[in-house]
């Protein structure tokens, strides 16, 4: 048994005890608030999942709540799930079966589908912050003062293995499945310990971080790692470029992860009125999550300064490449080259290695403890290896003789929307439900803002009575999250197959991208 390792959090709680933490516009905590309110969380979940295989889900409305729980969890060795406000029952259910989650943390925009969780036995309790419990909730519904105000007083924590935050992730069977975030590489033993590799190995430089991106995703949940580390933390509700712009000037803020659909939103604003705040306080604006068109890249290093760090890799994998501005604008197009401990592999589909600037299969050599695993799916942990100790995400691309990594393709159907990964199969199996549809395709098509939306190509049961694409809506809203929901439809007479009669989606692709480019940028 030992304290709750609190580090750099209790650290400015002693020296900054007053200084604002953690704020999301409704609500603030000065760091000597956050210290008492992490521990409460972790005893009260300690309380909840004294199994160190049982984990809190965290239904991730961009509120300081959601930083609050993440920390709480990973210090007392509790893990928890970054989980979608968006899924239906259906979706959530299986994740929570998966991953063992025994309770759910969730503000207004998940406390629907928390709550039916509840009532069907799914969990025994679900905390609710930034709303009020509804009157007629069931029992276990409790609001977040309230748990937090009657959570045990644990001055010894047990000594409990380290538990990353897990994210889930789609793939080509439609079946989201669990994998954890990889914020520290090497293996650790207890939660102490990998809050000391944290310390070791900080993201972002010193000052305040802002949150832009949903937080049930890989790369805005880096803010969590920065408050872990005693860094302030701002987190914004909704993207709104001039209320960012006015934040990063009002916080001097030094650093924010960001996508390219962030990048053009903001080069949107109003030069005028974009020009009036003072953005000279960053010292690095991370992106990721889809190719930045290289005239957007070009604009925003111009505006910002050389700040920008894109990074490739994978919830899974932690990042695997990193290019700053500088390298940028001599590669242009490069997501960089590979980080330490990884080395980079091109490989034909027969796992043969290509040469320097010959297109192939981006693989990744790790020594053993770096791979990447999926929660309780051996198959397609077996699937991500070209041979091994050497792993791939499904991309394809080429190195150049720098060592500069380009993605050019994807090997697998992922559709990157406003940095957001969608996977067509989840799509394509509720639209099967459908029974006027006798065949569909799901695939990315260009997007001026989100750099690709989803286009499915329908094949009627009946030519003669096609549902509308508001019908098709409405009848995938029932069964799949609104943001895995296909914006558009089009009828074709047939979807043409390969020799193994799987659909050809290169070829369905073809019609929508320029110069035969298949991939968002």
């Amino acid at each position: 048994m030992a304290p709750l390792p609190l580090g750099p959090i209790a650290e400015q709680a002693t020296t900054a005890p007053d200084v604002t933490a953690l704020t999301d516009g409704t609500a603030t905590l000065t760091w000597a608030q956050s210290a008492a309110v992490v521990q409460s969380a972790a005893a009260a979940m300690l309380g909840q999942a004294p199994d160190a295989d049982q984990r809190w889900g965290v239904l991730g409305d961009n509120a300081i709540f959601t930083i609050v729980a993440h920390s709480a969890g990973l210090l007392a060795g509790v893990g928890t799930v970054a989980i979608s406000r968006q899924l239906t029952l259906r979706e959530i259910t299986d994740q929570i079966q998966d991953a063992g989650i025994v309770a759910l943390i969730t503000g207004s925009g998940g406390a629907a589908v928390s709550l039916e969780a509840l009532r069907a036995g799914l969990v025994n309790t679900v905390v609710i912050h930034s709303t009020a419990v509804p009157a007629d909730a069931p029992a276990g519904a409790i609001g977040w003062d309230d748990w937090i105000r009657t959570a045990p007083v644990l001055h010894d924590f047990p000594a409990r293995p380290a538990s990353p935050v897990m994210v889930y992730t789609s793939g080509t069977t439609g079946r989201a499945r669990g994998t954890q975030t990889r914020w520290v590489l090497a293996p650790v033993d207890t939660a102490g310990q990998y809050l000391d590799k944290l310390r070791e190995r900080a993201q972002f430089p010193p000052g305040p971080h802002i949150v832009v991106g949903p937080l049930q995703h890989n790369g805005p949940l880096a803010a969590v790692r920065h408050f872990l580390l005693g860094q302030p933390v701002i987190v914004t509700a909704r993207f709104d470029g001039e209320q960012v712009l006015a934040a990063i000037a009002e916080h001097q803020v030094t650093s924010s992860v960001m996508v390219p659909t962030h990048f053009q939103r903001l080069l949107a604003v109003d030069p005028v009125v974009r020009n009036s705040y003072d953005v000279s306080s960053l010292k690095m604006v991370a992106h990721t999550g889809s190719a930045c068109p290289p005239a957007v890249k070009r604009q925003m290093i111009d505006w910002f300064g050389p700040v920008l760090t894109e990074s490739y890799g994978g919830s899974e994998s932690g990042t695997l490449c990193r290019i700053n501005s500088t390298d940028w604008l001599v590669h242009p197009g490069s997501v960089g080259k590979a980080v330490d401990p990884y080395v980079v592999h091109v490989v034909d589909e027969d796992g043969n290695e290509l040469g320097v600037g010959q297109t192939g299969i981006l693989a990744f050599e790790a020594p053993p403890g770096y791979g990447i695993t999926y929660h309780q799916d051996p198959e397609k942990t077996a699937k991500s290896y070209v041979r091994p100790g050497v792993f791939t995400l499904g991309d394809m691309g080429h190195v150049d003789a720098e060592g500069f990594i380009f993605v050019t393709d994807r090997a697998s159907d992922m559709v990157v929307s406003g940095g957001v990964n969608l996977y067509p199969s989840e799509s394509e199996n509720a639209l099967r439900e459908h029974p006027a549809i006798a065949d569909v395709a799901v695939i990315g098509i260009p997007h001026p803002d989100l750099g690709e939306q989803l286009l499915a190509l329908i094949v009627p049961t009946d030519p003669a009575h096609v549902p509308t694409g508001q019908e098709l809506e409405a009848f995938c809203r029932e069964r799949i999250a609104a943001y895995k929901i296909p914006r558009q439809y089009e009828v074709v007479a047939e979807l043409p197959r390969n020799e193994m009669q799987k659909v050809d989606k290169k070829l369905l692709r073809k019609p929508y991208w320029d110069e035969g480019r298949t991939i968002a940028g």
